[in-house]
C-alpha cells in the first residue's frame, strides 16, 4: 500500500506573534511525528530570520527542512546559507502560475516566469540535490501553460512538482480530475504533491481525493487555511482500502502534539509580558555532560546547542572555565548556562540598581516600583504583573522603552539554610535575534531575578 508524506505548512502560515523559541518549539513536536518534510518561508530578516532557520536545522532529526528561497538568485543564495548544516534539507522554488497572480505578484509576463522558474531550480539545483517547485494557484492556470511550467521546472532539475489549489474553489471530483492531467504530465519523474485550500471547508476530501488521483505527497498543517494534518489523517486511516494509502505519520503521537502546538498559537496570554514563551525545561537541550577531558569543539558545540553566538575571545574563556568546573564536577545544561552567563561579554554596567520594592498577596495583584541609574540620573517604573518577578520585568520594560523576548528563566539555590543566597539565570533575545544571559545572586531571590535581568541587559545594549 502506498505511503502518503505530508509537507507541513504550520510555521509558513504562523501568525507574526509566535515568538522566536515558540517556532523552535513547534518544529520540534512535528519532527516528533516524523512526518516527511517542515516548510519554513522566505528569509526577510536577514540576521534574525537565518538565526531562526539554523536553530529549526540543528532541532530536527527527521524531517526534511524545507526553505521559499523567494524569486532572485540572492535569495537562493541567502536561503542555502541558512539551511546547509541541517540534517536533511530542501529547496523550494514557489512561483504562480495563473495569470492573474503572475500579473500582480510577480509583474511579469508568461513567458518570463518560465524563464524565471528555469534559472530558479537550476540555481538551486547546483547548492542542493532535492528541490521542489511549487505552482501556486495552479487550478486556475491556462492548462497548457501549467504544463510548460512543470516541465520546465523538470528539465532544470525539480524533484517534487507540487499544485496548489490556492483559491479553493475546486470540487473533491474535480481535484481528482485535475491531479490525473497533472500526475500524466508529471509521468514518474518527480514526486507529485498536491496542496488544497479551506477557504470553503473542503481541503481535507480534496487532498484525499488528490491521494486517490495519484499524488505521492500533501501540503498539510496543524491550523491555518491548508488541509488539516488530523483531518487528512483520520480520513486516510479510515478509508485506506479504498484510497489504496496510508499517511506516513506517527499517528500515536498525532493529537497530543497537535494539541500542544494549537495551544501555543491560540494563547490568550499577553504578550507584552516577558514571560509569553514560557520557562524552559531543564532537560530540553540534550548536551550531555562535559568533562575534564572535552576539548575546545565539544564545548563549542554545546554552547551552540544552548543557542549562544559567542565570539572567538569568550569561546576561549568559557572553555577555560568549563576545565576548571569540570576537575569538580560533570558540567550539565545548566552548568554551562551560568558559566555563560558570568564569563562571556563581561561589560560596563550601563544600567544599575538603584532600588526596588515589590508588592505581592493571594489577594492583590502583584505590584513593582523598579529605579535604575543610567548616566547619573535615576529612572524608576512601575508595573503590575502575573506574580512579582513578571511586575518587575514589565516595569523595567518601562524604564527601557523597548521588550526583549524572556528565552529563559531559571532560579535556583546556591547554598542552604535560612540565609541560603538564590541565583537567578535571565536570557534575553535581542532584535538581532542573538541570546545574552544575565546572573544575579541574593538572599532575595526577586532580587537576584532583577539584577540577572539587568545583566543581560547590559550586555544587550553594550553590543547595539
Amino acid at each position: 500500500m502506498r505511503k502518503i508524506d505530508y509537507s507541513d505548512k504550520t510555521l509558513k502560515n504562523s501568525r507574526i506573534g509566535l515568538s522566536f523559541r515558540e517556532k523552535v518549539e513547534i518544529a520540534r513536536y512535528l519532527d516528533r511525528l516524523e512526518i516527511e518534510a517542515i516548510e519554513l518561508p522566505v528569509i526577510e530578516n536577514l540576521q534574525v530570520d537565518s538565526l531562526l532557520v539554523k536553530s529549526i536545522a540543528a532541532a530536527l532529526s527527521n524531517a526534511v527542512l524545507t526553505i521559499d528561497v523567494g524569486w532572485t538568485e540572492e535569495g537562493i543564495d541567502i536561503a542555502w546559507a541558512a539551511i546547509e548544516n541541517a540534517l536533511k534539507k530542501r529547496l523550494q522554488v514557489v512561483v504562480p502560475v495563473s495569470a492573474v497572480q503572475m500579473e500582480y505578484k510577480v509583474h511579469k509576463k508568461p513567458p518570463v516566469v518560465l524563464t524565471l522558474i528555469e534559472t530558479l531550480v537550476k540555481k538551486c539545483k547546483t547548492l542542493c540535490d532535492d528541490v521542489e517547485f511549487v505552482a501556486e494557484d495552479a487550478t486556475r492556470a491556462e492548462r497548457e501553460y501549467l504544463k510548460e511550467a512543470i516541465e520546465t521546472a523538470i528539465n532544470a532539475g525539480a524533484t517534487k512538482i507540487t499544485v496548489n489549489d490556492d483559491a479553493g474553489t475546486m470540487m473533491p471530483p474535480e481535484s481528482a480530475e485535475f491531479i490525473g492531467y497533472v500526475k500524466e504530465i508529471v509521468n514518474g519523474r518527480a514526486a507529485l504533491g498536491a496542496g488544497t485550500s479551506n477557504s470553503l471547508g473542503m481541503a481535507d476530501i480534496c487532498a484525499v481525493e488528490s491521494v486517490i488521483a495519484g499524488a505521492d505527497r500533501l501540503s498539510v498543517a496543524v491550523y491555518g487555511d491548508s488541509a488539516d494534518i488530523q483531518g487528512v489523517t483520520r480520513i486516510l486511516l479510515g478509508c485506506s482500502e479504498k484510497c489504496g494509502a496510508q499517511p506516513n505519520v506517527k499517528n500515536t503521537e498525532l493529537q497530543r502534539n497537535c494539541d500542544f502546538i494549537c495551544r501555543m498559537n491560540n494563547t490568550d496570554y499577553d504578550k507584552r509580558t516577558p514571560f509569553d514563551a514560557g520557562v524552559r525545561a531543564k532537560d530540553e537541550f540534550n548536551i550531555g555532560e562535559l568533562g575534564v577531558g572535552d576539548d575546545i569543539s565539544v564545548v563549542a558545540e554545546a554552547v551552540n546547542k544552548l543557542g549562544y553566538d559567542l565570539s572567538e575571545e569568550d569561546m576561549k574563556n568559557v572553555y577555560e572555565k568549563v576545565n576548571r568546573e569540570a576537575a569538580k564536577k560533570n558540567i550539565t545544561a545548566r552548568d554551562l548556562d551560568a558559566i555563560v552567563a558570568s564569563t562571556a561579554l563581561q561589560v560596563p554596567p550601563t544600567y544599575e540598581l538603584a532600588s526596588y520594592v515589590i508588592n505581592s498577596g493571594n489577594i492583590i495583584s502583584a505590584t513593582a516600583n523598579i529605579s535604575l541609574k543610567y548616566n547619573g540620573e535615576v529612572l524608576s517604573g512601575v508595573s503590575i504583573g502575573d506574580g512579582p518577578i513578571d511586575a518587575a520585568f514589565l516595569a523595567m520594560e518601562g524604564i527601557i522603552g523597548h521588550h526583549y523576548e524572556l528565552d529563559d528563566f531559571q532560579i535556583d539555590a546556591v547554598t542552604e539554610g535560612r540565609e541560603a543566597l538564590g541565583e537567578a539565570l535571565i536570557r534575553l533575545r535581542a532584535d538581532n535575534g542573538r541570546l545574552y544571559s544575565g546572573r544575579g545572586i541574593s538572599t532575595d531571590i526577586i532580587g537576584a531575578s532583577i539584577r540577572g535581568y539587568i545583566n543581560a541587559l547590559n550586555k544587550i545594549v553594550y553590543e547595539q
